[in-house]
Protein backbone atom coordinates (compact mmCIF):
# COMPACT_ATOMS: atom_id res chain seq x y z
CA UNK A 1 0.00 0.00 0.00
CA UNK A 2 3.43 2.20 -0.22
CA UNK A 3 3.18 3.34 -3.73
CA UNK A 4 0.06 2.18 -5.11
CA UNK A 5 -0.29 2.42 -8.98
CA UNK A 6 -3.35 2.71 -11.30
CA UNK A 7 -3.76 0.19 -13.99
CA UNK A 8 -5.63 2.60 -16.24
CA UNK A 9 -3.06 5.30 -17.46
CA UNK A 10 -0.61 2.74 -18.24
CA UNK A 11 -1.26 -0.89 -18.14
CA UNK A 12 -4.98 -1.05 -18.37
CA UNK A 13 -5.59 1.40 -21.50
CA UNK A 14 -6.67 -1.40 -23.71
CA UNK A 15 -7.08 -1.15 -27.43
CA UNK A 16 -5.83 1.83 -29.75
CA UNK A 17 -9.25 3.36 -29.09
CA UNK A 18 -8.47 3.46 -25.34
CA UNK A 19 -5.81 6.32 -26.10
CA UNK A 20 -8.93 8.69 -26.17
CA UNK A 21 -8.62 9.58 -22.84
CA UNK A 22 -6.54 12.64 -21.58
CA UNK A 23 -2.96 12.72 -22.17
CA UNK A 24 -2.82 13.22 -17.92
CA UNK A 25 -4.40 9.96 -17.26
CA UNK A 26 -2.32 7.92 -19.57
CA UNK A 27 1.05 9.24 -18.29
CA UNK A 28 2.78 6.92 -15.49
CA UNK A 29 2.63 8.31 -12.10
CA UNK A 30 5.65 9.85 -10.74
CA UNK A 31 3.93 8.94 -6.82
CA UNK A 32 5.55 10.44 -3.89
CA UNK A 33 4.45 8.91 -1.02
CA UNK A 34 0.41 8.88 -0.27
CA UNK A 35 0.81 9.29 3.04
CA UNK A 36 1.26 12.80 2.91
CA UNK A 37 -1.74 14.51 2.00
CA UNK A 38 -1.86 18.16 0.27
CA UNK A 39 0.03 20.87 2.46
CA UNK A 40 -3.31 23.54 2.33
CA UNK A 41 -5.78 20.90 3.57
CA UNK A 42 -6.23 20.52 7.52
CA UNK A 43 -6.55 17.07 7.65
CA UNK A 44 -9.65 17.36 9.77
CA UNK A 45 -11.51 18.80 6.55
CA UNK A 46 -9.51 16.05 4.66
CA UNK A 47 -10.87 13.20 6.67
CA UNK A 48 -14.50 15.01 6.99
CA UNK A 49 -14.61 15.33 2.84
CA UNK A 50 -13.59 11.55 3.01
CA UNK A 51 -16.43 10.70 5.16
CA UNK A 52 -19.39 12.30 3.45
CA UNK A 53 -17.72 10.49 0.06
CA UNK A 54 -17.97 7.09 1.49
CA UNK A 55 -21.02 7.70 2.76
CA UNK A 56 -23.13 8.70 -0.45
CA UNK A 57 -21.60 5.25 -1.36
CA UNK A 58 -21.71 3.06 1.62
CA UNK A 59 -25.28 3.89 3.56
CA UNK A 60 -27.18 2.72 0.32
CA UNK A 61 -25.12 -0.47 0.09
CA UNK A 62 -25.82 -0.94 3.25
CA UNK A 63 -29.60 -0.98 3.13
CA UNK A 64 -28.97 -2.65 0.09
CA UNK A 65 -26.86 -5.61 1.51
CA UNK A 66 -28.96 -5.97 4.50
CA UNK A 67 -32.22 -6.54 2.25
CA UNK A 68 -30.12 -8.39 0.16
CA UNK A 69 -29.18 -11.24 3.42
CA UNK A 70 -32.70 -10.62 4.90
CA UNK A 71 -33.99 -12.92 2.44
CA UNK A 72 -31.08 -15.86 3.33
CA UNK A 73 -32.51 -15.14 6.64
CA UNK A 74 -36.43 -15.17 5.38
CA UNK A 75 -35.52 -18.90 3.26
CA UNK A 76 -34.07 -20.02 6.35
CA UNK A 77 -36.91 -19.29 8.21
CA UNK A 78 -39.07 -20.94 5.88
CA UNK A 79 -36.57 -23.81 5.23
CA UNK A 80 -36.99 -24.20 9.26
CA UNK A 81 -41.19 -24.20 9.41
CA UNK A 82 -40.40 -27.33 7.42
CA UNK A 83 -39.12 -29.51 9.58
CA UNK A 84 -35.39 -30.09 10.88
CA UNK A 85 -34.51 -32.52 8.11
CA UNK A 86 -35.51 -29.96 5.93
CA UNK A 87 -33.56 -27.16 7.63
CA UNK A 88 -30.34 -29.42 7.51
CA UNK A 89 -30.60 -30.40 3.79
CA UNK A 90 -31.21 -26.71 2.99
CA UNK A 91 -28.42 -25.44 4.55
CA UNK A 92 -26.53 -28.57 3.29
CA UNK A 93 -27.61 -27.38 0.01
CA UNK A 94 -27.35 -23.55 0.44
CA UNK A 95 -23.77 -24.11 1.52
CA UNK A 96 -23.27 -26.33 -1.80
CA UNK A 97 -24.28 -23.98 -3.87
CA UNK A 98 -22.27 -21.19 -2.00
CA UNK A 99 -18.94 -23.28 -2.25
CA UNK A 100 -19.41 -24.54 -5.84
CA UNK A 101 -21.40 -21.80 -7.73
CA UNK A 102 -22.21 -18.56 -6.35
CA UNK A 103 -18.51 -18.08 -5.03
CA UNK A 104 -16.80 -18.31 -8.29
CA UNK A 105 -19.15 -16.19 -10.01
CA UNK A 106 -19.32 -13.47 -7.41
CA UNK A 107 -15.32 -13.97 -7.54
CA UNK A 108 -14.81 -13.68 -11.12
CA UNK A 109 -17.35 -10.75 -11.38
CA UNK A 110 -14.82 -8.96 -8.71
CA UNK A 111 -12.44 -8.13 -11.69
CA UNK A 112 -14.37 -5.46 -12.65
CA UNK A 113 -14.26 -3.57 -9.76
CA UNK A 114 -10.53 -2.45 -10.66
CA UNK A 115 -11.06 -2.27 -14.05
CA UNK A 116 -14.26 -0.14 -13.95
CA UNK A 117 -13.72 1.76 -10.99
CA UNK A 118 -10.32 3.19 -12.39
CA UNK A 119 -12.03 3.55 -15.60
CA UNK A 120 -14.17 6.07 -14.49
CA UNK A 121 -11.93 7.19 -12.60
CA UNK A 122 -9.62 7.66 -15.68
CA UNK A 123 -12.77 9.18 -18.00
CA UNK A 124 -12.53 5.92 -20.24
CA UNK A 125 -15.77 5.27 -21.10
CA UNK A 126 -14.84 2.81 -23.90
CA UNK A 127 -13.10 0.62 -20.77
CA UNK A 128 -15.53 0.75 -18.65
CA UNK A 129 -18.48 0.10 -21.27
CA UNK A 130 -16.20 -3.28 -22.62
CA UNK A 131 -16.23 -4.29 -19.90
CA UNK A 132 -19.57 -5.06 -18.72
CA UNK A 133 -20.58 -7.46 -21.74
CA UNK A 134 -17.02 -9.45 -21.33
CA UNK A 135 -17.86 -10.07 -17.88
CA UNK A 136 -21.55 -11.32 -18.39
CA UNK A 137 -20.29 -13.61 -20.82
CA UNK A 138 -17.59 -15.12 -19.37
CA UNK A 139 -20.35 -15.65 -16.10
CA UNK A 140 -22.89 -17.26 -18.13
CA UNK A 141 -20.29 -19.53 -19.85
CA UNK A 142 -18.96 -21.22 -16.38
CA UNK A 143 -22.55 -21.38 -15.20
CA UNK A 144 -22.29 -24.62 -18.21
CA UNK A 145 -19.44 -26.96 -15.97
CA UNK A 146 -21.15 -25.47 -12.64
CA UNK A 147 -24.40 -27.07 -13.23
CA UNK A 148 -23.52 -30.38 -14.16
CA UNK A 149 -22.08 -30.28 -10.98
CA UNK A 150 -25.03 -29.15 -8.79
CA UNK A 151 -26.72 -31.90 -10.92
CA UNK A 152 -24.76 -34.57 -8.99
CA UNK A 153 -24.87 -33.13 -5.68
CA UNK A 154 -26.14 -36.01 -3.75
CA UNK A 155 -23.38 -38.36 -5.10
CA UNK A 156 -21.00 -35.73 -3.76
CA UNK A 157 -22.29 -35.64 -0.41
CA UNK A 158 -22.73 -38.64 0.11
CA UNK A 159 -18.93 -39.15 -1.38
CA UNK A 160 -17.90 -36.41 1.42
CA UNK A 161 -19.44 -38.22 4.22
CA UNK A 162 -22.76 -36.43 4.97
CA UNK A 163 -25.70 -38.16 5.71
CA UNK A 164 -27.95 -40.54 2.69
CA UNK A 165 -31.34 -39.05 3.74
CA UNK A 166 -29.87 -35.11 4.31
CA UNK A 167 -27.67 -35.54 0.93
CA UNK A 168 -30.98 -36.68 -1.18
CA UNK A 169 -33.85 -33.91 0.47
CA UNK A 170 -30.24 -31.77 -0.39
CA UNK A 171 -30.24 -32.66 -4.44
CA UNK A 172 -34.18 -31.59 -4.59
CA UNK A 173 -33.81 -28.34 -3.07
CA UNK A 174 -30.30 -27.58 -5.56
CA UNK A 175 -31.91 -28.59 -8.89
CA UNK A 176 -34.31 -26.39 -8.35
CA UNK A 177 -32.31 -22.95 -7.31
CA UNK A 178 -30.79 -23.84 -10.79
CA UNK A 179 -31.50 -20.87 -12.42
CA UNK A 180 -30.06 -18.89 -9.97
CA UNK A 181 -26.94 -19.98 -11.94
CA UNK A 182 -27.92 -17.67 -14.81
CA UNK A 183 -29.63 -15.16 -13.02
CA UNK A 184 -26.20 -14.74 -10.68
CA UNK A 185 -24.46 -13.95 -13.92
CA UNK A 186 -26.50 -11.21 -15.19
CA UNK A 187 -26.89 -9.61 -11.90
CA UNK A 188 -23.18 -9.08 -10.41
CA UNK A 189 -21.62 -7.25 -13.58
CA UNK A 190 -24.71 -5.26 -13.16
CA UNK A 191 -24.62 -4.16 -9.77
CA UNK A 192 -20.60 -4.19 -10.25
CA UNK A 193 -21.41 -1.33 -13.15
CA UNK A 194 -23.11 1.07 -11.22
CA UNK A 195 -21.24 0.44 -7.93
CA UNK A 196 -17.90 1.66 -9.80
CA UNK A 197 -19.69 4.75 -10.65
CA UNK A 198 -20.42 5.91 -7.12
CA UNK A 199 -24.08 4.46 -8.09
CA UNK A 200 -25.99 2.50 -5.21
CA UNK A 201 -29.44 4.26 -5.37
CA UNK A 202 -30.93 2.06 -8.46
CA UNK A 203 -29.68 -1.06 -6.78
CA UNK A 204 -31.24 0.01 -2.93
CA UNK A 205 -34.64 0.27 -4.36
CA UNK A 206 -34.16 -2.73 -6.57
CA UNK A 207 -33.38 -4.71 -3.82
CA UNK A 208 -35.91 -3.52 -1.50
CA UNK A 209 -38.73 -4.07 -4.32
CA UNK A 210 -37.57 -8.21 -4.08
CA UNK A 211 -37.43 -8.25 -0.29
CA UNK A 212 -40.62 -7.22 -0.45
CA UNK A 213 -41.80 -9.87 -3.08
CA UNK A 214 -40.12 -12.23 -1.18
CA UNK A 215 -42.15 -13.47 1.86
CA UNK A 216 -45.20 -13.73 -0.25
CA UNK A 217 -43.75 -15.54 -2.83
CA UNK A 218 -41.97 -17.85 -0.71
CA UNK A 219 -45.28 -18.09 1.43
CA UNK A 220 -47.25 -19.23 -2.07
CA UNK A 221 -44.58 -21.74 -2.97
CA UNK A 222 -43.11 -23.22 -0.27
CA UNK A 223 -47.41 -24.08 0.39
CA UNK A 224 -47.63 -25.55 -2.77
CA UNK A 225 -43.83 -27.68 -3.58
CA UNK A 226 -42.49 -27.32 0.12
CA UNK A 227 -38.86 -27.55 -0.43
CA UNK A 228 -39.06 -27.27 -4.18
CA UNK A 229 -40.95 -23.77 -3.90
CA UNK A 230 -38.39 -22.24 -1.12
CA UNK A 231 -35.36 -22.58 -3.41
CA UNK A 232 -37.57 -21.37 -6.32
CA UNK A 233 -38.56 -18.41 -4.67
CA UNK A 234 -34.90 -17.06 -4.28
CA UNK A 235 -34.00 -17.02 -7.91
CA UNK A 236 -37.31 -15.64 -8.65
CA UNK A 237 -36.99 -12.95 -6.88
CA UNK A 238 -33.44 -11.96 -7.85
CA UNK A 239 -34.90 -12.08 -11.59
CA UNK A 240 -36.91 -9.06 -10.83
CA UNK A 241 -33.44 -7.23 -9.77
CA UNK A 242 -32.13 -7.78 -12.54
CA UNK A 243 -34.50 -6.69 -14.78
CA UNK A 244 -34.69 -3.87 -13.09
CA UNK A 245 -31.29 -2.90 -13.12
CA UNK A 246 -31.23 -3.35 -16.76
CA UNK A 247 -33.29 -1.02 -17.78
CA UNK A 248 -31.87 1.50 -15.30
CA UNK A 249 -28.62 1.10 -17.07
CA UNK A 250 -30.35 1.29 -20.54
CA UNK A 251 -32.49 4.59 -19.57
CA UNK A 252 -29.17 6.25 -18.07
CA UNK A 253 -26.52 5.20 -20.79
CA UNK A 254 -29.35 6.74 -23.42
CA UNK A 255 -30.42 9.59 -21.36
CA UNK A 256 -26.57 10.82 -21.30
CA UNK A 257 -25.60 13.10 -23.72
CA UNK A 258 -28.60 12.56 -25.42
CA UNK A 259 -27.41 8.74 -25.96
CA UNK A 260 -24.27 9.89 -27.30
CA UNK A 261 -22.89 7.48 -24.14
CA UNK A 262 -24.00 4.61 -26.81
CA UNK A 263 -22.26 5.59 -29.70
CA UNK A 264 -18.83 6.37 -27.84
CA UNK A 265 -18.53 2.54 -27.97
CA UNK A 266 -16.51 -0.06 -26.25
CA UNK A 267 -19.59 -2.63 -25.59
CA UNK A 268 -18.43 -4.97 -28.14
CA UNK A 269 -14.98 -3.53 -29.26
CA UNK A 270 -13.27 -6.42 -27.27
CA UNK A 271 -9.63 -7.46 -28.71
CA UNK A 272 -7.81 -10.27 -27.56
CA UNK A 273 -5.69 -8.24 -24.94
CA UNK A 274 -8.59 -7.18 -23.62
CA UNK A 275 -9.45 -10.71 -22.36
CA UNK A 276 -6.32 -11.58 -21.48
CA UNK A 277 -6.53 -8.89 -18.71
CA UNK A 278 -9.57 -9.57 -17.59
CA UNK A 279 -9.19 -13.02 -17.35
CA UNK A 280 -5.57 -12.23 -15.47
CA UNK A 281 -7.59 -10.04 -13.19
CA UNK A 282 -10.83 -12.57 -12.77
CA UNK A 283 -8.60 -15.60 -11.87
CA UNK A 284 -7.12 -14.14 -8.62
CA UNK A 285 -10.35 -12.20 -7.86
CA UNK A 286 -12.16 -15.51 -8.41
CA UNK A 287 -9.74 -17.55 -5.73
CA UNK A 288 -9.68 -14.84 -3.36
CA UNK A 289 -13.44 -14.57 -2.42
CA UNK A 290 -13.75 -18.77 -2.99
CA UNK A 291 -11.14 -18.59 -0.36
CA UNK A 292 -12.40 -16.31 1.71
CA UNK A 293 -16.75 -17.92 1.13
CA UNK A 294 -15.14 -21.57 1.61
CA UNK A 295 -13.79 -20.84 5.05
CA UNK A 296 -17.42 -20.95 6.56
CA UNK A 297 -19.16 -22.93 4.02
CA UNK A 298 -15.89 -25.84 5.01
CA UNK A 299 -17.28 -25.27 8.00
CA UNK A 300 -21.25 -26.18 7.31
CA UNK A 301 -19.69 -29.43 5.59
CA UNK A 302 -17.75 -30.07 9.10
CA UNK A 303 -20.46 -29.68 10.93
CA UNK A 304 -22.27 -32.34 9.18
CA UNK A 305 -19.67 -34.50 10.40
CA UNK A 306 -20.53 -34.25 14.24
CA UNK A 307 -22.43 -36.93 16.27
CA UNK A 308 -25.48 -34.65 16.16
CA UNK A 309 -25.47 -33.45 12.48
CA UNK A 310 -28.73 -32.27 12.21
CA UNK A 311 -28.77 -30.18 15.18
CA UNK A 312 -25.10 -28.57 15.08
CA UNK A 313 -26.58 -27.91 11.46
CA UNK A 314 -29.13 -26.11 12.05
CA UNK A 315 -27.83 -23.65 14.91
CA UNK A 316 -24.42 -22.83 12.97
CA UNK A 317 -26.97 -22.00 9.48
CA UNK A 318 -29.20 -19.68 12.24
CA UNK A 319 -26.02 -18.59 13.69
CA UNK A 320 -24.37 -18.01 10.48
CA UNK A 321 -27.83 -15.89 9.08
CA UNK A 322 -27.04 -13.34 12.04
CA UNK A 323 -23.44 -13.67 10.68
CA UNK A 324 -24.53 -12.39 7.22
CA UNK A 325 -26.23 -9.36 8.37
CA UNK A 326 -23.42 -8.18 9.56
CA UNK A 327 -21.22 -9.00 6.61
CA UNK A 328 -23.95 -7.15 4.45
CA UNK A 329 -22.51 -3.92 6.63
CA UNK A 330 -18.94 -5.60 5.78
CA UNK A 331 -18.90 -5.84 2.44
CA UNK A 332 -20.90 -2.59 2.04
CA UNK A 333 -17.95 -0.49 3.65
CA UNK A 334 -15.66 -3.22 1.61
CA UNK A 335 -17.15 -2.48 -1.85
CA UNK A 336 -17.02 1.76 -0.78
CA UNK A 337 -13.67 1.45 0.00
CA UNK A 338 -12.16 -0.25 -2.94
CA UNK A 339 -14.82 1.85 -5.33
CA UNK A 340 -13.02 5.28 -3.50
CA UNK A 341 -9.56 3.79 -4.12
CA UNK A 342 -9.80 2.74 -7.73
CA UNK A 343 -11.69 6.03 -8.60
CA UNK A 344 -8.93 7.86 -7.24
CA UNK A 345 -6.05 5.85 -8.64
CA UNK A 346 -7.29 6.56 -12.01
CA UNK A 347 -7.45 10.07 -11.70
CA UNK A 348 -3.68 9.73 -11.10
CA UNK A 349 -4.60 10.66 -7.49
CA UNK A 350 -2.86 7.76 -5.13
CA UNK A 351 -2.80 10.26 -2.19
CA UNK A 352 -6.51 10.66 -2.40
CA UNK A 353 -6.30 6.81 -2.20
CA UNK A 354 -4.31 6.14 0.79
CA UNK A 355 -6.60 8.91 3.09
CA UNK A 356 -9.43 6.74 1.99
CA UNK A 357 -8.05 3.78 2.62
CA UNK A 358 -6.97 4.97 5.72
CA UNK A 359 -10.28 6.50 7.25
CA UNK A 360 -12.07 3.01 6.09
CA UNK A 361 -10.05 1.14 8.52
CA UNK A 362 -10.89 3.49 11.05
CA UNK A 363 -13.99 2.83 9.98
CA UNK A 364 -14.17 -0.83 10.16
CA UNK A 365 -12.80 -0.70 13.76
CA UNK A 366 -15.86 1.20 14.64
CA UNK A 367 -18.54 -0.76 13.17
CA UNK A 368 -16.82 -4.13 14.04
CA UNK A 369 -17.02 -2.89 17.80
CA UNK A 370 -20.70 -2.48 17.50
CA UNK A 371 -21.26 -5.38 15.44
CA UNK A 372 -19.82 -7.45 17.96
CA UNK A 373 -22.27 -5.92 21.20
CA UNK A 374 -25.32 -6.12 18.77
CA UNK A 375 -24.41 -9.77 18.46
CA UNK A 376 -24.13 -10.30 22.05
CA UNK A 377 -27.51 -8.35 22.74
CA UNK A 378 -29.22 -10.61 20.34
CA UNK A 379 -28.16 -13.59 20.79
CA UNK A 380 -30.77 -14.30 23.71
CA UNK A 381 -33.72 -14.16 21.14
CA UNK A 382 -32.24 -14.85 17.30
CA UNK A 383 -32.48 -18.72 17.81
CA UNK A 384 -36.43 -18.44 18.38
CA UNK A 385 -36.90 -16.48 15.59
CA UNK A 386 -35.87 -19.84 13.53
CA UNK A 387 -36.78 -22.45 15.35
CA UNK A 388 -39.14 -23.29 18.26
CA UNK A 389 -36.38 -26.48 19.20
CA UNK A 390 -35.15 -25.96 22.76
CA UNK A 391 -31.35 -27.65 22.25
CA UNK A 392 -31.31 -25.39 18.79
CA UNK A 393 -32.36 -22.48 20.45
CA UNK A 394 -29.38 -23.36 23.54
CA UNK A 395 -26.96 -23.72 20.72
CA UNK A 396 -27.56 -20.47 19.40
CA UNK A 397 -27.05 -18.63 22.65
CA UNK A 398 -23.68 -20.56 22.95
CA UNK A 399 -22.30 -20.22 19.79
CA UNK A 400 -23.10 -16.32 18.96
CA UNK A 401 -21.39 -15.20 21.84
CA UNK A 402 -18.38 -17.12 20.24
CA UNK A 403 -19.06 -15.35 16.94
CA UNK A 404 -19.27 -11.81 18.77
CA UNK A 405 -15.81 -11.74 19.61
CA UNK A 406 -14.71 -12.89 16.17
CA UNK A 407 -16.70 -9.88 14.25
CA UNK A 408 -14.31 -7.90 15.92
CA UNK A 409 -11.90 -8.58 13.55
CA UNK A 410 -13.56 -9.82 10.63
CA UNK A 411 -14.74 -5.79 9.84
CA UNK A 412 -11.36 -4.59 9.52
CA UNK A 413 -9.76 -7.83 7.33
CA UNK A 414 -13.04 -7.46 4.87
CA UNK A 415 -12.16 -3.33 4.66
CA UNK A 416 -8.08 -4.58 3.97
CA UNK A 417 -9.77 -6.77 1.06
CA UNK A 418 -11.54 -3.55 -0.16
CA UNK A 419 -8.31 -2.16 -0.80
CA UNK A 420 -6.49 -4.13 -2.56
CA UNK A 421 -9.18 -5.01 -4.78
CA UNK A 422 -8.94 -1.51 -5.58
CA UNK A 423 -5.32 -1.50 -6.15
CA UNK A 424 -6.16 -4.53 -8.73
CA UNK A 425 -3.98 -6.38 -5.94
CA UNK A 426 -6.06 -9.32 -4.95
CA UNK A 427 -3.72 -11.73 -4.89
CA UNK A 428 -2.79 -10.34 -1.95
CA UNK A 429 -6.35 -11.39 -0.24
CA UNK A 430 -5.52 -14.76 -2.04
CA UNK A 431 -2.25 -15.61 0.22
CA UNK A 432 -4.06 -14.20 3.35
CA UNK A 433 -6.67 -16.56 3.39
CA UNK A 434 -4.82 -19.37 2.24
CA UNK A 435 -2.49 -19.11 4.96
CA UNK A 436 -4.94 -18.05 7.89
CA UNK A 437 -7.82 -20.47 7.59
CA UNK A 438 -6.27 -23.20 5.24
CA UNK A 439 -2.61 -23.52 6.70
CA UNK A 440 -3.49 -22.43 10.21
CA UNK A 441 -7.50 -22.71 11.10
CA UNK A 442 -8.38 -25.67 9.22
CA UNK A 443 -6.06 -27.78 11.12
CA UNK A 444 -7.01 -26.45 14.55
CA UNK A 445 -11.01 -26.93 13.52
CA UNK A 446 -10.13 -31.08 13.10
CA UNK A 447 -7.77 -31.06 16.22
CA UNK A 448 -10.48 -28.81 18.70
CA UNK A 449 -13.74 -30.50 16.98
CA UNK A 450 -12.92 -34.26 16.97
CA UNK A 451 -9.78 -34.96 18.74
CA UNK A 452 -10.92 -32.66 21.77
CA UNK A 453 -14.57 -33.30 21.32
CA UNK A 454 -15.64 -29.27 21.57
CA UNK A 455 -17.61 -30.02 19.09
CA UNK A 456 -19.36 -27.24 17.30
CA UNK A 457 -17.46 -24.68 19.51
CA UNK A 458 -14.42 -26.36 18.23
CA UNK A 459 -15.43 -25.36 14.92
CA UNK A 460 -15.64 -21.60 15.18
CA UNK A 461 -12.93 -20.70 18.26
CA UNK A 462 -9.92 -20.86 15.60
CA UNK A 463 -11.19 -18.23 13.46
CA UNK A 464 -9.39 -15.91 15.86
CA UNK A 465 -5.91 -16.87 14.78
CA UNK A 466 -7.62 -17.15 11.37
CA UNK A 467 -8.15 -13.26 10.92
CA UNK A 468 -5.05 -12.43 13.14
CA UNK A 469 -2.96 -14.07 10.33
CA UNK A 470 -5.37 -12.59 7.27
CA UNK A 471 -5.05 -9.01 8.68
CA UNK A 472 -1.71 -8.34 9.18
CA UNK A 473 -0.74 -10.21 5.30
CA UNK A 474 -3.16 -7.89 3.61
CA UNK A 475 -1.80 -4.85 5.93
CA UNK A 476 2.07 -5.85 4.69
Amino acid sequence: MNHPKTIISAKMSLGEDDQTITDKANQPHALSHPSSPPPQQPLVKMVLAELRAQRGIALPLVAMNLAWFAKTAITTAFLSRLGELNLAAGSLGLSFTNVTGLSVLNGLCGAMEPLCGQAHGAKNIKLLHKTLPMTTLLLLMVTIPISFLWLNIDKILILLGQQQEIAIVAKSYVRYLLPNLVVTSLLCPLRAYLSSQCITLPTLFSSAISLAFHVPVNILLSKAMGLRGVAMAVWITDLVVVILLATYVWILECSKRNGSRWKEGGWWDQHIIDWIVLLKLCGSCCLNTCLEWWCYEILVLLAGHLSSAKQSLGVLAIVLNFDYLLYSVMLSLGTSVSTRVSNELGANQPGQAYRSACVSMAIAIITGSIGSSVMVAARGTWGAVFSHDASIIKGVKKMMLLMAFVEVFNFPLNICGGIVRGTARPWLGMYANLCGFYFIALPLDLVFAFKLHLGLAGLLVQEVPRHDVNHVHEEV
